[in-house]
């Protein structure tokens, strides 16, 4: 009955989404996680004054997301109102500030007749909404799940509700960014990359590395039949969630793992290194949750780091995937614990590798070439086990704290010295081999030392660009271009 379902939603649906935008995964800030209803247009300029003076933008952080909370209900014609206190020059003049400064503009609405914060919805309204946000010059759509009126449960149900809007967008002749929230539900990984540009796997994240809570209402958080993921969805939660379908992601197209945490308060700084380092290297988009006019020295040096970033907008736009997981480890007092090994092909025949350490202790992790290319082929049979690697840290090369504390204090002797993305694009950048994106080499890896070994720290990741010295074994290397 499923599959026939599947086949049933498929014969309607439209081909793989092809607005343009998202051929890497997107990269922004959004006001949610950290400030809730607290939006007004002076918060997105003073924000994207900040993205710029750190830069952030630089690296790629180039959307500006308000969420909920921006509208006053309809017109008597039926169109979308802002809040006049909150935007007393309204949405165009917000959009044209945010241009002029070089950034895309994006809006907030929900597949349901409210909001998640019960303002006025989008359903059954998607045209007018979509021609309202074209004349703004909106650049970008987050679409949420609540207040749906019962319209889930199955996928044609859901597919056919988002899909609604998807039309609506397309019609305006703009390019607007569409990002799905549906939390996961009704298989959005399966029939997500027809319509939008990103599709969120899971539940609502929240501010903690690996703490169970009720409100992530699926207890085992792989299972592809929860039907309530809830929210408060911790780090770990939602890379084991998204583990089984990482290759759903495409140009155009990727998994949304949810916004970022990073500088929230609520973890330390290894594991905001991890869930960072994951998110980039699952190809998620990367959204800042934090209130970045509060920046702190240790925030900003892990989210402008350009090998990081250069990993997740690799121009292959493959995932890594897991090939390694180990939960007989020592548990924290949450009862949690494991540890997992991922690995990924990146651009011009390299490789990535992750030590993920989620045990309550400090571990030293191995692994071999044989098992890092388990996916290009098992048992060692795969080509690259032949070949030569020299293995570069991602993050020996992070910025200094100190150096992080005079950008922020707007010392600008610094800026030549961090990567510009606007300037050079990491397609270029990686063709170059620009040191700044690859990290710091701390050994090789070959046929006849074919190990990598790393100490990794409590909730901490080590990660591994492998370059590839021998020219590259036949695989998959090409980017959308070139196929």
């Amino acid at each position: 009955m499923l599959l026939l379902l599947f086949q049933a939603l498929f014969s309607k649906s439209v081909s793989a989404v092809n607005n343009g935008l998202a051929q890497t995964p997107q990269m922004g800030w959004n006001n949610w996680n950290s400030l809730g209803c607290d939006v007004s247009q002076d918060l997105l300029l003073d924000t994207s004054r900040v993205l710029l003076s750190s830069g952030l933008k630089d690296v790629g952080y180039n959307y500006v997301v308000l969420d909920d909370c921006w509208s006053d209900g309809r017109d008597n014609d039926g169109y979308l109102r802002p809040d006049a206190t909150k935007f007393p020059r309204g949405m165009k003049w917000v959009a044209d500030k945010l241009h002029d400064m070089g950034f895309l503009f994006g809006m907030y609405s929900s597949a349901g007749e409210l909001t998640c914060a019960r303002y006025e919805g989008s359903l059954d309204h998607e045209e007018k909404d979509a021609e309202i946000w074209a004349a703004w010059d909106v650049d970008y759509l987050k679409y949420d799940n609540c207040y749906h009126m019962g319209r889930f449960g199955y996928p044609e149900i859901s597919f056919n509700r988002y899909n609604n809007m998807a039309k609506a967008l397309n019609a305006t002749g703009r390019p607007i960014l569409y990002s799905l929230c549906s939390w996961g539900e009704d298989y959005v990984h399966t029939w997500g990359m027809s319509i939008a540009n990103s599709w969120r796997v899971s539940g609502d994240i929240y501010d903690h590395f690996n703490r169970p809570d009720a409100l992530c209402a699926c207890d085992d958080p792989r299972d592809p039949h929860c039907v309530a993921p809830g929210t408060h969805c911790s780090v770990m939660n939602i890379i084991n969630k998204v583990a089984p379908y990482v290759d759903r992601g495409q140009f155009g197209g990727w998994n949304d793992l949810d916004m970022l945490e990073v500088g929230q308060g609520g973890m330390d700084d290894e594991e905001y290194k991890a869930h960072f380092s994951m998110w980039a290297a699952l190809k998620s988009p990367l959204l800042i949750g934090a209130d970045i006019r509060r920046l702190s020295s240790k925030t900003l040096t892990i989210l402008n780091n350009p090998a990081v970033i250069a990993v997740n907008q690799d121009p292959l736009g493959r995932s890594v995937a897991q090939i390694y997981r180990d939960q007989h480890v020592k548990k924290d007092k949450y009862g949690q614990g494991e540890t997992q090994i991922w690995s990924g092909p990146l651009w011009r025949h390299d490789q990535l590798v992750i030590f993920l350490n989620a045990a309550d202790e400090d571990l030293e992790m191995t692994t071999t070439l044989n098992d890092v290319f388990i996916h290009e082929g098992p048992e060692g049979s795969a080509p690259q086990t032949r070949d030569e690697f020299d293995v570069y840290d991602l993050w020996a090369d992070r910025m200094e704290h100190h150096t992080a504390e005079q950008v922020l204090a707007g010392n600008h002797q610094y800026k030549n010295s961090w990567y510009n993305s606007t300037q050079t694009p990491y397609k270029e950048g990686l063709a170059k081999a620009d040191p700044r994106l690859l990290g710091k080499r701390v050994g090789s890896v070959g046929p006849k030392h074919n190990v990598l070994r790393a100490n990794v720290p409590r909730h901490g990741v080590r990660m591994f660009r492998l370059r590839n010295l021998t020219g590259g074994s036949p695989r998959y290397a090409m980017t959308k271009d070139e196929l």
